[in-house]
């Protein structure tokens, strides 16, 4: 099964959810007009569904090996690397001092859920380079910039993160990688584990970003310090020269992502790596988190591409799949599984659900071009705190749903979902770190109540809350018309997220642990509820063009179908999450430990 990017949900999503036109109406991106944006959307769906697509079933099959040191990244996909870095595609939303072609991260995002449907394996040595230029691109030397920037933007050279080692997973204060001043450079020793693309053949260098310790440093996180380690040494001219002290030492054997080689690397086992020191020694921590940010948006991207890919498939296999007759007729002659309500009911949960995460998704990659590029600071800083807010429910909920879509793809294909050869078992298998990265999704939880509602006591929630209200004034029912249920859900779900925030605002300052017991039920209410906001927003959209019969009629009913159905069958169970989100800080500790 390959896979289509979904072209025109998309252009709706960018343009009419995400505002694409206020984007590159922003200082800068007055090159995004609309025929470039639709000609990189047309190549990108053509490299995606033609060059990546092919490549998944093999990259799973085959995996990653690592012989004498070196890893061989499975078949093609050395080769369609070099044509990603021949094409560009890399340099997209980068300054273009540095050979970035400057684009918003709107479109890259749209792009990069191409590259992550087509094949997640593949794309994360992307994702991973993308997160590395933006640490270096924020917080690197005008040196290093130059040094740098230009060969990881061209993609000629990948980056990576390497945070976690054996005795500390996302507890990074106990890290103990050293970092030893040798004049104008550091000596890095140390081993860290799950290093994506640590090792492959597809580049000429690697640069990795290394967290560790000086000698003096202080205990905890406020010891570390950021290190730029190449896997070789730049020469003046800016060609890889000297192998540096640093090797893959093992890959691990995982659940999925078979394809991307997840790398144990050592770090000075014959004297040390050298290592440059980014930043200020100590403030390492903080400036991994830009990168960390960045991953965690594009690690949700992941999680609605895997879901975009399940459902593709799912919906193929059930238009042609024949399977027992049609309980609506009379005729007793087997049908396509499509016609029976229950697969009926998960086809239109999984799309349902998509929409709403591209939209949200979207929405807040346009935000990200909106805090960089707004003239008005102020405008900037309102705009920078709602994509705060929004990336940890982007990265939470859109990988939960991931799993949870690419599970009833499994169940809509029956017992050949569960055989290998369909396909429809890997992207299960796929999807499944993706609520582990970058992150647990309980942390993404931790950081949303603990961070940032607590921040401003639930200030810029509520604000999303009042465009919720805002926007059900403007929609235009009729008693019992799509339009009046999907009012309705937006009502409901301001009411339920503006008494949900209330309540974590106030238990974060009376006591944390209760509100953190229900952080992960608020996460999916919050979550939810946004997801169906944006989706009445579209449903309006589709609503005003029916009524000026502007655009594809069937497209725009479907608009309107997806977003009643989303209002009156997702949205009340998640919105019932209130209850449980209040209650479970009574009960989550009331075992005591050794009753587990």
């Amino acid at each position: 099964m390959t896979y289509t990017a979904p072209l025109a949900d998309m252009r709706f999503a960018l343009r009419e959810v995400a505002g694409l036109g206020r984007v590159a109406g922003l200082p800068g991106y007055e090159h995004a007009t609309d025929d470039t944006v639709d000609a990189v959307l047309e190549e990108a769906a053509r490299l995606a569904g033609n060059g990546l697509a092919p490549l998944n079933r093999d990259g799973d099959k085959v995996g990653a090996t690592l012989e004498n040191g070196v890893v061989r990244t499975a078949p093609g996909f050395a080769a369609i690397y070099k044509e990603f870095v021949a094409g560009g595609w890399n340099s997209l939303p980068f300054d273009p001092e540095f050979g970035g072609q400057g684009m918003p991260w709107l479109l890259a995002t749209t792009v990069q859920e191409m590259w992550q449907a087509a094949n997640m394996g593949f794309g994360l040595v992307l994702l991973l380079n993308q997160g590395a230029i933006d640490a270096i691109h924020h917080h690197g030397s005008p040196a290093q910039k130059a040094q740098y920037l230009p060969k990881m933007i061209s993609g000629d050279w990948t980056g990576t993160m390497n945070l976690t080692e054996p005795q500390a997973g996302s507890d990074l204060g106990q890290l103990k990688s050293r970092a030893v001043r040798e004049g104008d450079h550091y000596k890095v020793t140390g081993q860290k584990i799950f290093i994506t693309y640590g090792e492959h053949d597809m580049a000429e260098n690697i640069v990795h970003l290394v967290l560790a310790r000086t000698p003096d440093a202080p205990a905890g996180v406020r010891g570390i310090s950021l290190f730029i380690v190449p896997k070789f040494l730049p020469n003046e001219d800016g060609t890889p020269g000297k192998r540096n002290d640093l090797k893959c030492v093992s890959l691990e054997h995982k659940l999925g992502i078979h394809a991307s080689p997840t790398c144990v690397m050592s770090f000075g086992d014959d004297g040390g790596a050298i290592g440059y020191l980014v930043g200020e020694e100590g403030r390492g921590l903080s400036y991994m988190f830009t990168m960390m940010n960045n991953a965690r948006l594009s690690v949700g991207i992941q999680g609605l591409a895997i879901a975009e890919r399940a459902y593709q498939q799912a919906a193929s296999f059930a238009r042609t799949r024949v399977q027992s007759k049609d309980d609506g007729k009379p005729n007793p002659v087997p049908v396509s599984i499509v016609h029976h309500p229950d697969v009926r009911r998960m086809l239109m949960s999984m799309r349902a659900q998509i929409e709403a995460m591209r939209a949200l998704g979207y929405y807040t990659a346009a935000g990200i071009d909106g805090a960089l590029r707004h003239p008005d600071k102020e405008a900037a800083r309102k705009t920078q705190d709602r994509v705060d807010l929004l990336i940890p429910i982007v990265k939470a909920w859109f990988t939960d749903l991931g799993n949870e879509i690419a599970s009833t793809g499994v169940q809509i294909h029956g017992g050949m979902g569960f055989i290998e050869e369909t396909g429809a078992a890997q992207h299960l298998r796929d999807a499944r770190i993706l609520p582990i990265y970058e992150g647990t999704n309980g942390i993404q939880a931790r950081d949303l109540v603990g961070r940032k509602v607590a921040k401003d006591g639930g200030e810029t929630m509520l604000g999303l809350v009042a465009e919720m209200r805002a926007l059900a004034g403007e929609l235009k029912a009729a008693p019992g018309d799509d339009m009046e249920a999907i009012r309705d859900g937006v009502l409901a779900s301001a009411e339920a997220l503006e008494e949900a925030t209330i309540w974590v605002a106030q238990s974060v300052k009376a006591e944390l642990v209760t509100a953190l017991a229900g952080s992960v039920p608020f996460l999916r209410l919050a979550g939810t509820a946004l997801g169906g906001w944006l989706l009445a927003r579209s449903a309006l959209v589709a609503q005003n063009r029916l009524a000026t019969r502007d655009g594809d009629p069937a497209f725009m009913e479907a608009k309107l179908i997806t977003a009643r159905f989303y209002a009156e069958v997702i949205l009340p169970p998640a919105l019932a999450q209130l209850g449980p989100l209040q209650a479970a800080g009574r009960t989550v500790f009331a075992l005591r430990e050794e009753q587990f």
